[in-house]
């Protein structure tokens, strides 16, 4: 057997480098580049084997290591987990600054691949620069958090042990039922020491995401709770984009009669004005979706794992005879709150109960109901999000405007703070694909790193980061990435003087108003932050606008220029978008405020609607 000497650390660059996968038939790399954040456990060895294959493989530099994973996650959503970045840190805080990331691909079950240096495997330095100590255990080093939220994870104590565990890292990562963040530990000694490898170890290999079928049982069974409904619902996934299956879906709706609800992961696989899309559903969903909610007597879901903000804490379904169905790859997903489990791909899915189903469609009155009720949604999106002379404008308003005078193909992409649930019931789909708010773990300071990485992922669309002043400044370096690589975004930025949805929740469940708002915290003088100037520092164009007809022009603006520009303008704290499904959340039993006392009794008057254990 032919065999080559290589460092740990060269010998796991050079395989990276030689995983391809297929896109659309096309032959791609698998791992198109690394982000980057060099210190003492990476930059001597690792960056050394990196450099060597920085054409093939480019290296980006972020400037915080959350931050870039983060661009890493939104990478792999845009390329529907066909590829996959690499982010690399130091043995410290650097380390320990990917944690977040990694929560966030786990909850969204998207692949990233993390790698961290660690302390010496010798332990002969010990205790070395940022190293923490554990006085029980002294295997045990800050790498070993990341056990809780990966689904592979390794420690590399020997270089020959690349060969036994990059196959099942690279299995992992593709992995249409358990994919997600992969993390692997290198200790500083290890990633250089040399090792014989088997040349054939490093040939080029591509891969093909599996597409596993579904048990024809489920499927008949599927088919039969199906043929005897009257009100049946589509719930529409992340996982439909995963597998492929906006158009199947969209078929199978048209061709069986049944209205179509999306989750927020789900956004944007029908287009606003399809006759059988019936709206984003749950908490921050619509009227008419949670109005059907309550009456479909058989749901069929695809390609969700069920939040709780999809289903207002289970409570959206009162049908108490409804019939849950779940295709989803994932087993875990599949078999949640006694539904008929379809294991398997949604594409797969979905054509063979499409054959199940021959000859079958839903009762028109059904459908009919739902574009009534969809129609009168849309009239409260017009009323909210139309055009306004309002100053300041709503979040609504800015999205209505942005949204009336973007291209079809751009990119709308948010997190957390008040965006989410207006972007998601404002946001009129114009192109498939074009939705982007991470709402499994709801990070603050994913959006401007995500439109990083999502950019990287598609150059030739635009991407629209929508973000909060509260997420603007716990997360905002990347614009300065961004202008240094040449991805342009476009970031609109409405400042409401605080944490203003945060504030919402506290006012509605019967609090003061307490340490959200600026005005409402423990300060010395109200003071605001001048987005735009910031931004300017960094390198970005952009400007401060007032009214709406401000902002579509400067949007403009931002569309003709040639980095990255920031709108900054200021907007209502108090006014939001109706819609909501009730939402289980902690609410005193004992307080001194009767309007505490009094949002108890609601909230519990609430949970009477919860269908628990079924």
């Amino acid at each position: 057997m032919k065999t080559i000497r290589l460092t740990m650390a060269q010998a796991l660059v050079r395989f990276l480098v030689n995983q391809r996968t297929l896109i659309d038939g096309k032959e791609e790399a698998l791992f198109p580049g690394v982000f980057a954040i060099f210190g003492h456990g990476n930059v001597t060895c690792l960056g050394e084997a990196l450099e060597t294959v920085r054409e093939e493989m480019p290296t980006w530099r972020g400037q915080n290591e959350q931050s870039m994973a983060l661009a890493g996650v939104a990478y792999a959503k845009a390329k529907r987990r066909r590829q996959i970045m690499v982010a690399t840190s130091s043995i410290g805080p650097g380390c320990t600054n990917l944690l977040t990331a990694a929560a966030t691909a786990h909850a969204n079950r998207l692949p990233i691949l993390l790698l961290s240096g660690d302390t010496f495997a010798n332990r002969l330095p010990d205790p070395v620069l940022q190293q923490v100590e554990n006085f029980q255990n002294p295997t045990m080093t800050v790498t070993d958090a990341f056990q809780a939220f990966t689904r592979y994870w390794d420690r590399i104590n020997r270089p020959e042990q690349l060969i036994s565990s990059l196959p099942q890292m690279v299995a992992t990562l593709l992995d249409p039922a358990d994919c997600g963040p992969v993390f692997l530990a290198l200790p500083q000694d290890i990633q250089a020491e040399a090792f014989d490898y088997p040349e054939v170890f490093f040939e080029k290999t591509v891969h093909q995401i599996p597409r596993p079928r579904p048990d024809r049982n489920s499927i008949a069974e599927a088919a039969t709770i199906l043929r005897n409904a009257e009100k049946p619902l589509i719930i529409s996934g992340g996982g439909v984009f995963y597998s492929g299956a906006v158009s199947e879906l969209v078929s199978f709706a048209e061709t069986f009669n049944i209205p179509v609800v999306e989750t927020i992961a789900g956004r944007s696989a029908m287009l606003h004005d399809h006759p059988h899309n019936a709206g984003p559903l749950g908490v921050i969903g619509s009227s008419s979706a949670n109005m059907l909610a309550e009456e479909a007597d058989v749901v069929l879901a695809v390609g969700t794992r069920l939040q709780d903000f999809t289903t207002g804490s289970w409570s959206v379904f009162g049908n108490e005879q409804m019939r849950l169905i779940a295709i989803n790859a994932a087993r875990y997903d599949a078999h949640k709150h006694r539904a008929l489990s379809v294991v398997g791909d949604a594409l797969a899915g979905i054509e063979e109960l499409g054959q199940a189903l021959e000859g079958w469609k839903a009762p028109d009155p059904w459908i009919s109901k739902s574009r009534s009720l969809y129609a009168e949604w849309n009239t409260t999106v017009e009323q909210h999000s139309g055009p306004t002379t309002d100053v300041p404008p709503s979040y609504a308003h800015v999205i209505g405007a942005v949204n009336r005078v973007c291209d079809e193909t751009d990119l709308a992409l948010t997190a957390a703070g008040g965006f989410p649930g207006e972007l998601c019931k404002n946001w009129k789909t114009k192109s498939s694909g074009t939705f982007d708010c991470e709402f499994g773990f709801s990070c603050m300071g994913y959006e401007i790193a995500g439109g990083w990485g999502a950019k990287m992922a598609d150059p030739d669309r635009d991407v629209i980061v929508f973000v909060g002043d509260g997420s603007y400044l716990m997360m905002n370096s990347d614009i300065y990435s961004s202008v240094l690589t040449g991805h342009k975004l476009i970031v609109v930025v409405c400042d409401n003087g605080g944490f203003s949805v945060i504030n919402r929740l506290q006012n509605f469940k019967g609090s003061v108003s307490f340490n959200n708002q600026i005005a409402d915290s423990k300060v010395e003088r109200v003071e605001y932050v001048d987005f735009v100037q910031h931004a300017k520092s960094m390198g970005a164009l952009g400007e401060q606008v007032e009214s709406i007809d401000e902002l579509e022009q400067a949007f403009k603006r931002a569309k003709a220029a040639d980095r990255s520009y920031v709108i900054s303008m200021r907007i209502q704290q108090h006014q939001w978008t109706p819609g909501d499904a009730w939402w289980d959340v902690g609410v005193p039993e004992v307080s001194q405020r009767a309007e505490v006392r009094q949002a108890r009794a609601d909230h519990s008057e609430g949970q009477q609607k919860q269908r628990v254990g079924i």
